[in-house]
């Protein structure tokens, strides 16, 4: 029977699995990464946005090399008990490689590093099933965008979107206008898609990318190092899943 010539759909989102010697290379480049560089840092990140970890990639990338995702992997690369472990004390930090974290291998003094992650955060926009970080409320009045200062009014080509997604509005002199106040969303309550819509398309963003360290190990020593208050919070913990699945597909480079 002639194969169908009809068309069919390819889903263009799915990530394709990884080969087994694609986990064999990944492991290959943890066990050198231990031994060309004097430090390995194990860290978890808060909101994760996969934009703003190849921005903190970048900025190392002549300094550092980092690894994120693929947790067993890793875990397995560095030795898991003091019998299999690539280098002395590897086996430590590897016990501690769980759920979504990376390392990150430099030869930079650790209170540089330290100061450096502290340093750096990036606010984002919500996403549904993030909690809100405070109360929002739009007040009478025109419906308006905060991605510039002072803010502008919506457009009124946007005015369907905006009853779409649940603001009871209409057009005064050709500008949304919320004829009631509406609480877009409540502190501590987890978010709508219809709410994070709202909240990205007004210009309010309400979550922070960040990396949180959690140990260090020294190569010269062979000790892990607690990072005292280094953690994520749960809330910070919660990412997309698109974000999970393109971390888990390659976040190694």
């Amino acid at each position: 029977m002639p194969k169908s010539k009809r068309s069919k759909v390819v889903a263009l989102t799915k990530v394709a699995k990884k080969t087994r010697e694609h986990k064999t290379n990944l492991m290959n480049e943890v066990q050198a990464s231990s031994e060309k560089w004097k430090y390995c840092w194990l860290f978890e990140v808060g909101s994760m946005r996969n934009a703003h970890l190849k921005t903190v990639r970048n900025l190392w990338k002549d300094s550092a090399r980092m690894f994120f995702g693929r947790s067993a992997v890793m875990a397995k690369a560095l030795g898991t008990t003091p019998e299999e472990e690539h280098k002395d004390g590897l086996s430590k930090l590897a016990s501690q490689i769980k759920g979504q974290v990376g390392l990150l291998f430099t030869n930079t003094e650790p209170q540089e590093v330290i100061e450096w992650f502290a340093d750096f955060q990036q606010p984002d926009y919500a996403r549904a099933g993030n909690a809100a970080s405070r109360t929002v409320t739009l007040p009478v009045g025109p419906v308006m965008r905060h991605f510039s200062d002072p803010p502008e009014p919506f457009p009124h080509n946007e005015e369907p979107q905006l009853r779409k997604l649940g603001l009871t509005t209409s057009m005064v002199k050709g500008v949304p206008t919320l004829t009631a106040t509406h609480e877009l969303c409540k502190k501590g309550k987890t978010l709508t898609s219809e709410q994070a819509q709202l909240l990205k398309l007004t210009g309010l963003k309400m979550v922070t990318f960040r990396v949180g360290l959690l140990s260090r190990w020294d190569s010269t020593t062979g000790q892990v190092v607690q990072i005292e208050g280094g953690g994520i919070s749960d809330e910070e913990k919660s990412a997309a899943k698109e974000d999970e699945e393109e971390n888990d597909a390659d976040m190694s480079e």
